[in-house]
């Protein structure tokens, strides 16, 4: 009996309740993002049933106005260049003032996720019907790929039993299914960012995503997208104050008061913004929600910022090493442990004073991270890399949703051991967390998992 055909709900569990309410939607800068990524595709159907094909995302609008500028669309098969507009919900083309705003004539499609069945149709100025393209909820979730819930309760579940009388083989071979599945879901991500702004593009979105960890993954972001690779490119050694100014983390008098040793290169940064301000600088609504609370002082948004630049400066050789086939982590990791900075080699913010010992900009554990969640699940795709080579990655200390999953599977953390140790088996266990116990509020008691690993061999 296969894997597929036994646990063929692994991935789409029977969950303790037959209704559930709607999906709360996340931030609307949160869905710009998931839209710009390409997270939702190319192809819908308008609200009217025409064919729409995104033919090019455009570019951010930095100020007033559509949230999208440049863009380009297939109505049934006519293409259309100019504005789009998302809004969490239908009604807020009108609640906005977006129908009696002329910066709004012009939007050539109009992006919602909850319709509203009183509206006839999106109307401009001019009352001409704007196309209205509506995300499902099945579509947000695949794309937002959330569980139920954040967290589940640290103890050990009824997994235990059943997977202690599993032969360690067994227990093997189901978490590299579980690590396989993981991988392919990844890859999909990153082939659609690839289709919707080409590979350079997507690998220094994804990159920026690993540089914000967990606080500012969102933020990291939406800077790669804001300040995107092909202007950082274009614009030279205004690169750095792009990047730092984009983030919104240049002000005007910050040179002046901050310490002598750090006068001259926030000087330059600002020189440098000043003379570009115009061009890049967001509206004060359009701000990135930067989180500087409750971060470790290596994860400072600073900092990350700061490493993006670099990478950016020493793009050929970065993208050759992430993009290699067949694919090897270690030249890629020895690399990102390399790089340096003048600066941000020895600091942790544009504030801060020198640290007398080295900072790496891109740690072991943060690099690993990266090939986890999107090099090896994308070389594994395109046959750059096998399973044996992506399960011989060793792992740094089990983060703690993994910790937890160990905890509620294994019985303690102690007894999880074997499988703590690799790259692969982080991701499986994750996987497993993510599918089973965030999807479970019986506490264990309804979750099918355990029925099905008795039946595993």
């Amino acid at each position: 009996m296969t894997y597929g055909f036994l646990l063929e709900s692994i991935w789409h569990p029977p969950l303790a309740f037959e209704e559930t309410s709607a999906m709360a939607l996340p931030p609307e800068l949160e869905l710009q993002a998931l839209w710009f990524a390409g997270a939702f595709g190319r192809n819908f159907r308008t609200t009217t049933g025409k064919s729409v094909s995104i033919v090019q995302f455009g570019e951010w609008n930095r100020g007033a106005g559509p949230d999208f500028i440049q863009t380009a669309v297939e109505i049934d098969g006519e293409l259309r260049t100019g504005p789009l507009e998302l809004d969490p919900c239908a009604g807020d083309w009108e609640a906005h003032g977006h129908a009696e705003n002329p910066a709004f004539r012009e939007v050539v499609l109009h992006v919602v996720f909850q319709p509203d069945a009183r509206r006839i149709f999106t109307r401009a100025l001019d009352h001409q019907e704007i196309p209205q393209v509506v995300i499902s909820e099945m579509q947000l979730s695949d794309a937002l790929n959330r569980p139920q819930r954040e967290v589940a309760i640290a103890h050990p579940g009824r997994c235990v039993n059943p997977l202690r009388n599993l032969p360690a083989g067994a227990i093997g071979r189901l978490l590299e299914e579980a690590a396989l599945h993981r991988a392919g879901a990844k890859a999909a991500r990153w082939l659609r960012m690839a289709d919707a702004h080409g590979r350079d593009a997507a690998l220094f979105q994804s990159t920026a995503e690993t540089l914000g960890y967990r606080g500012n993954a969102l933020a990291m972001r939406l800077l790669a997208q804001r300040a995107p690779l092909s202007l950082l490119k274009a614009e030279g050694e205004a690169a750095e104050s792009i990047l730092f100014g984009t983030a919104g983390f240049l002000s005007a008098d910050q040179h002046e008061l901050a310490p002598s040793d750090t006068k001259d290169y926030l000087r330059s940064l600002w020189d440098n913004w000043w003379k570009n301000r115009a061009r890049f600088e967001t509206a004060d609504d359009r701000r990135i929600p930067w989180k500087t609370h409750g971060q470790r002082p290596a994860n400072h948004p600073h900092r990350r910022t700061g490493a993006l630049a670099v990478l950016a400066d020493v793009w050929p050789q970065y993208r050759k090493l992430a993009l290699a086939r067949p694919f090897a982590a270690k030249p890629l990791i020895d690399f990102l442990q390399s790089l340096e900075h003048e600066f941000w080699s020895h600091r942790h913010t544009l504030e801060s004073s020198p640290s007398s010992q080295r900072i790496a900009l891109f740690g072991r554990s943060q690099a690993l991270e990266l090939v986890a969640n999107h090099l090896a699940p994308l070389a594994m795709h395109e046959d750059g890399m096998s399973w044996k080579a992506y399960h011989q990655l060793r792992n740094s200390a089990p983060n703690d949703k993994v910790k937890r999953c160990s905890l509620r599977l294994f019985g303690s953390i102690q007894a999880a051991q074997p499988w703590l140790r690799r790259v692969a088996h982080h991701q499986a266990l994750l996987q497993i967390y993510h599918d089973f116990c965030l999807e479970d509020f019986s506490d264990c008691k309804d979750c099918p998992f355990p029925e099905q690993l008795a039946q595993w061999r």
